[in-house]
């Protein structure tokens, strides 16, 4: 007879249950593990084995079989080992079949040699799993408990039938199972705050000197959620443009915190169990190969474009990224969402981002420094500049040239504006779109569809002229087109304006990329 307990795997972002089926039979002692399991849950034999003995706790001297359901799905990490470890010892009668009482109990844990449990990944997905299929009991790491409380915050009360027991060594639970020590369920009010404490930005607009126009590009970016490309030469301030745009990116709703959170707990990046608290800032290095940008791998995992869903994607030294690898961003730019393929299957992870790229004019820098020789041919220019594809170019919505800082700009006495005086217009701006878009998953302009902006971006008269103007002149695409109506957009909002004017759509134009003669 086989004893059953329910655990959790991972597949993309989601959690699916899984059986773990211990059978104990007559033979010479052998313990195997079957269900198209990795490395990681083979290696789980020598761990379940020390730890239970190491505990005190009886492992059977027979042929031992586990088996993880459904087969068909791959299982990876050593989270199975506490499931494992159950199932053993209820097959040996050491503690009271879970399955045949009424609690609907999940297991997940990996098990130190003392028997201790050690903290996993992917807690949050497996507690939603809990939460939606309505399991009764969640037994986990005591470290992963307050992430996995989570769920509990998020829907609104604590009676909602889940109750979740960290898990500190097994003869702890083994002692529980049996009723002889119960162990205390976890209480989300235990925690002071959900949303981890963020440190004071090191960056402040206050900080940058000149580059208004570069400023009011951001602005505009982060109103709208818009991507941004910086072209200057080196020491222009591109750089520190970028790494000071999360200081006036709005505060995250708490279904954005626990969306991002979602996605950094099955990479392996939450810490301490707290929701996400500011945007995020992902910034590779230009020698980023495409799955570490995009996301994939043997067991596909989020890459740079999801763990900066909601945040900031910034590309330093655009051009010297690898064609290939730049090409991968066409999707996820244009969906919002990156699709994983492998011969198992397909996954689709969440990659809503702005794109902040920043670039040299030529590959000496100087091209554009009136101040400075260039040293580049013409040839190398055009070589340079045609490393980033049209197509590529055509779906970034502002095109902006940051010219070297002069000298009494540098030692001027007047202060630049704050991020926290931007932060409250971007705030502002960024609350009309939500009440536009109530009833949608749509949460800034830049994500509008082309139904969505028929509706929301209607443009007569005037400016109707001024747009049809711009296309003949400039040789906009149509791409370019829709991308122009929803910056426009955001520069109405921005101001407080219920309708598109000419002047919304003349400054929009002003930061798209002019079309070579």
């Amino acid at each position: 007879m086989s004893i059953k307990t329910l655990s959790a795997a991972l597949v993309g972002l989601d959690a699916v249950p899984i059986e773990v089926e211990a059978d104990i039979a007559q033979g010479m002692p052998n313990f195997a593990i079957v269900g198209l399991p990795d490395k990681a849950i083979q290696e789980a034999r020598e761990r379940v084995k020390a730890a239970l003995k190491n505990c005190g706790l009886p492992f059977p001297r027979n042929r031992l079989t586990v088996n993880l359901a459904p087969a068909d799905i791959k299982k990876e990490g050593p989270a199975y080992d506490l499931p494992i470890a159950v199932a053993i010892l209820v097959a040996g009668e050491c503690i009271p079949d879970p399955g045949a009482r009424s609690p609907r109990r999940l297991f997940l844990g990996e098990l130190s040699l003392d028997g201790a449990l050690r903290p996993i990944t992917g807690c949050l997905p497996a507690a939603l799993l809990a939460l939606e299929q309505g399991f009764e009991e969640l037994y986990l790491p005591v470290a992963n408990a307050a992430e996995a409380a989570l769920v509990l915050d998020s829907s609104g009360t604590t009676g909602c039938g889940l109750k979740i027991f960290p898990v500190p060594d097994l003869p702890r639970l083994a002692l529980h199972l049996r009723g002889e020590n119960p162990l205390a369920p976890y209480e989300p009010t235990d925690q002071p705050s959900a949303v981890a404490a963020s440190a004071a930005p090191e960056t402040d607009f206050a900080h940058i000197k000149g580059q208004f126009q570069a400023k009011r590009a951001l602005e505009i970016a982060a109103a709208g959620g818009h991507n941004v490309l910086l072209s200057g030469p080196p020491g222009s301030g591109k750089t520190l443009l970028a790494r000071s745009l999360p200081t006036i990116l709005p505060e995250l709703a708490r279904e954005e915190r626990l969306e991002i959170t979602k996605i950094y707990s099955v990479a392996g990046l939450t810490g301490h169990g707290r929701l996400v608290a500011e945007r995020p800032f992902r910034a590779p290095h230009h020698t980023a190969s495409g799955a570490a940008l995009i996301g994939g791998g043997t067991w596909p995992r989020p890459g740079e474009v999801s763990l900066a869903h909601r945040g900031v994607l910034f590309l330093d030294e655009f051009p010297e990224f690898a064609r290939s690898v730049l090409e991968n961003l066409r999707q996820p730019l244009e969906d919002g969402a990156v699709t994983v393929s492998r011969a198992q299957g397909s996954l689709r992870f969440p990659a809503k981002f702005m794109l902040v790229a920043a670039q040299n004019p030529c590959p000496c820098g100087f091209a554009t420094d009136p101040e400075a020789t260039c040293t580049c041919l013409p040839a190398q220019v055009i070589k340079y500049r045609k490393k980033i594809s049209g197509p590529l170019l055509d779906r970034i919505d502002l095109h902006v040239e940051v010219p070297k800082i002069k000298v009494e700009e540098i030692f001027t006495a007047a202060a630049a504006e704050s991020s926290d005086a931007i932060r409250v217009r971007v705030q502002a701006a960024r609350e009309r779109q939500r009440a536009r878009f109530a009833g949608t998953r749509i949460l800034t302009n830049a994500e509008m569809s082309n139904r969505l902006l028929k509706k929301f971006c209607a443009v007569s008269g005037e400016t109707e002229a001024l747009l049809r103007q711009a296309v003949e002149k400039m040789r906009l695409t149509a791409r370019a087109y829709y991308r122009t109506l929803k910056l426009a957009r955001t520069i109405a909002d921005l101001e407080g304006a219920e309708a598109i004017g000419p002047s919304h759509v003349a400054e929009a134009l002003q930061f798209r990329e002019r079309a070579p003669n």
